[in-house]
């Protein structure tokens, strides 16, 4: 994957395709049918600037003639690519903004302002806008969804949301395969660690490289679990008592044999290294909820608990856990917990059907079945980015 940034061919198609179809005053708000001369003029020269290329008598005239109209959208979004286009971010992005406030439908201009924000280093109002760019659709050119999905996973690790991350990589590695800043990003995000490219020791390249590496054959389709064993392995031995390396390599083991006991000893070296690793203690939770060991199950949950009251999925375990001993109620009650902080999660909504299906509550449980399956298709490693983001659908209410 090149992550270039998008050209001027994509700018001059939204920006000029309109006005030759003569329907600006139709779908531009900000574009009147009648307005002074003055103004006609900037825009007409402008426009003409543009398909010139003579970029900075464009940029001057949209600036002209978005001071005489401040609701000229046209004039907003050719300014804000132009100044884009050269790298000009910290001025692009106002641009940009104004033309979101003013346009019912922003699309494509939320993924041009997270770009220009992650590049001044505004890293949470990108990864907001971002945000409202996966959940308008993702819109836009094959090259920004590729730009866009990379900056955005980046400012997802850097947040910690390390699955969400991996999760929106991994149609990318399937469509484009092991491209450097993919391994990059991918390793950041398998061995947790909240960093951008630019800003990670360089004596933990290696390790990043062979955790991508080893995360991206993982995610092929189909996976290619020997190149992914193979880089794996050298990571653990090149790197045996950093945090993190154990417990990826424990999630490897897991998607080639579930609950394996080869699995099970790298989530409990990790633990040796990292005592308080919440989510190596799920880990382990849920292979001891497989083998019936409950009692030890429970009490890793209850750990995990502790250290991090509102995790998702460690009330999911402790929800499992006491569903395993036969205590349904208690359990259906951490299963609701889990389900209002991770309602998009589809495993959490399948156990709280069971749990909702023992205790007779038969409308509900078929409500949270239905719900499961529908966001279980979201899951499907070959979902387009478009997918991933949606909200759930609409609970039947009981």
């Amino acid at each position: 994957m090149v992550l270039k940034r998008p050209s001027r061919v994509y700018f001059l198609t939204m920006v000029l395709v309109p006005r030759l179809l003569v329907v600006l005053s139709l779908v531009l708000p900000g574009f009147a049918a009648s307005t002074p001369q003055q103004f006609d003029q900037i825009a007409h020269d402008a426009t003409r600037a543009l398909v010139e290329e003579r970029t900075n008598d464009a940029i001057r005239l949209y600036q002209a003639g978005v001071k005489l109209r401040p609701d000229w959208t046209e004039g907003w979004w050719s300014l804000g690519s132009l100044l884009y286009d050269q790298d000009r971010f910290s001025e692009a992005a106002p641009a940009f903004r104004r033309f979101v406030r003013l346009t019912p439908k922003p699309a494509p201009a939320y993924a041009f302002l997270g770009l220009c924000e992650y590049e001044t280093r505004e890293y949470d109002h990108a990864l907001q806008h971002f945000r409202a760019w996966g959940n308008a659709g993702w819109p836009g050119t094959r090259e920004l969804v590729d730009v866009g999905v990379y900056h955005f996973v980046l400012l997802l690790t850097r947040q910690g949301e390390f699955l969400e991350a991996l999760y929106l990589l991994t149609p990318e590695v399937v469509r484009l395969g092991n491209t450097p800043a993919i391994t990059e990003a991918m390793g950041l995000a398998s061995l947790r660690m909240r960093n951008l490219p630019e800003d990670y020791p360089a004596d933990r390249r290696e390790m990043v490289w062979l955790a991508g590496e080893a995360a991206a054959y993982a995610e092929h389709f189909p996976p290619d679990y020997s190149r992914a064993d193979e880089f794996a392995d050298r990571l653990v031995t090149r790197y045996p008592n950093q945090p993190e390396v154990h417990y990826f390599r424990g999630t490897l083991f897991n998607f080639e044999r579930k609950n394996s006991s080869e699995a099970e000893r790298e989530f409990r070296e990790e633990l040796r290294l990292s005592p308080n690793h919440v989510s190596a203690m799920l880990e382990l939770a849920n292979i001891d909820i497989s083998s019936n060991q409950v009692d030890e199950a429970s009490s890793l949950a209850k750990r995990a608990l502790e250290l991090e009251p509102r995790n998702a999925e460690a009330h999911h375990a402790m929800g499992r856990a006491l569903l395993a001993a036969d205590q349904i109620a208690e359990g259906a009650r951490e299963l609701e917990i889990a389900k209002q902080l991770a309602p998009a999660s589809s495993s959490i909504r399948s156990h709280l059907a069971i749990a909702y299906g023992k205790l007779g509550r038969s409308k509900e449980a078929r409500a949270e079945a239905a719900l499961s399956l529908s966001l279980k298709k979201k899951e499907d490693i070959l979902t387009s980015p478009e997918d991933k983001l949606k909200a759930p659908e609409p609970e039947e209410k009981p």
